[in-house]
């Protein structure tokens, strides 16, 4: 196998366990080795750290799946690490019909992202290595699951810095006509081929549980609602009235459906908007709510980009305190790495200040126990959902 060795003073990151070896800190590899090849990886004085992929025109160079000095390229590996993913996800749910299986180095599997939605798998490739591996994933898959169906959703641009195309591809089998899963006793309609992300988003599951007792009654604001989670989930705990608002007429429609598959479509109305100008209308207004849900899409997918998108946060946000009712809760989230909890909750901290509102924090959440963070790998922990009451 390969032999790459990292600069003098350039392991310690790597022997606390984060997975990622930078292209800047490799002193020497043997040959030249294609997109995706295994390598091993040693420290500068020669020990060895780990067993990798490489993809010499990614500024992540190698991503370590072992610790061993061992072979990736088996079925067998696969097989095991997402048994185990598997079997961990079935200790914490217990049926496993619409949840993340595999969460990149989470699980072991830099690179790797399963979700499962009843009996159709929904996967991304993120990298060469996973890419070069595929049959491999595909045939521990089928011997795991037996899945009806498995679509690649490989249409992220991530993809682009490892030198592979955006694309859908449906890789084994068929899928349904019309797929539901159940998320905390709620149906949904799930669209794998053209929905957002896999097809729906499983990191708020738990979160969604927040809102019994801080809905009850109220009138409900749910913001960027794409396909109704948080809208249907507050009408289900006793709201009165949940508005639901998103830019895309599909996810719309897709809320609309899934308001009706739960019978919760006479307190539940869609409108297509701009949130941004929504919110400046409403605001101008003086419209309240009980409680309002904001649950954008990233703002910020680079960390230069930060400043910038701290701007539009804390607009939002500003905004959507002053929507609530005193008494009333915010549930305010971000699903950006690079703007860490502490930034969060400061800029929360100015957008009370300057709405002229009293804000109490009553918890921070983080996302679902089938999308875990690695505590070597910081870059695993993303989500955030502050729960707020104005005051």
């Amino acid at each position: 196998m390969t032999r790459l060795t990292l600069r003098p003073g350039r392991d310690r990151r790597v022997r606390g366990g984060h997975p990622w070896v930078f292209s800047n800190e490799i002193s020497l590899i043997d040959g030249t080795p294609p997109p995706g090849e295994a390598v091993e990886v040693y420290a500068h004085r020669g020990e060895f750290l780990g067993t990798a992929y490489y993809n010499p025109h990614s500024l992540i160079a190698a991503r370590i799946l072992s610790r061993e000095s061992e072979s990736i390229d088996t079925a067998a590996f696969f097989r095991q690490r997402i048994s185990r993913a598997r079997d961990y996800r079935t200790s914490v749910y217990g049926k496993l019909n619409a949840v993340r299986l595999v969460h990149g180095e989470a699980d072991g599997l830099p690179g790797l992202v399963i979700d499962r939605y009843g009996e159709v798998l929904s996967v991304q490739l993120l990298t060469a290595g996973m890419d070069r591996r595929r049959n491999l994933i595909l045939e521990a898959l089928d011997e795991l699951f037996s899945p009806a169906a498995v679509i690649a959703r490989n249409d992220v641009g991530v993809r682009e810095l490892e030198g592979l195309p955006r694309q859908v591809e449906l890789l084994t089998g068929q899928l349904p006509d019309r797929l539901v899963v159940t998320e905390n006793c709620l149906d949904f309609r799930v669209d794998v081929g053209e929905g957002q992300k896999t097809g729906h988003f499983l990191d708020q599951k738990e979160n969604h549980l927040a809102l019994r007792g801080r809905v009850e009654g109220k009138r409900v604001l749910d913001l960027f609602c794409y396909s109704g989670s948080w809208s249907l989930h507050a009408a289900r705990f006793g709201a009165s009235d949940v508005t639901g608002v998103d830019i895309s007429r599909t996810a719309l429609a897709l809320a609309e459906e899934n308001a009706r598959l739960n019978g919760v479509e006479e307190r539940c109305s869609f409108a297509k908007a701009d949130v941004f100008e929504l919110l400046r209308e409403k605001e101008r207004s003086g419209e309240r709510f009980g409680t309002v849900v904001l649950d954008p899409p990233a703002f910020v997918k680079s960390r230069k980009k930060l400043p910038e998108a701290l701007r539009g946060y804390l607009t939002v946000n500003r905004r959507a305190m002053n929507l609530v009712e005193p008494g009333g809760f915010l549930f305010t989230c971000t699903c950006s790495h690079h703007l860490q909890r502490e930034a969060f909750i400061d800029m929360l901290r100015q957008a009370a200040g300057q709405a002229g509102r009293g804000v109490r924090l009553l918890e921070i959440r983080g996302q679902a126990y089938d999308h875990p963070v690695l505590l070597s790998c910081p870059e695993t922990e993303y989500l955030k959902c502050a729960v707020l009451q104005l005051l």
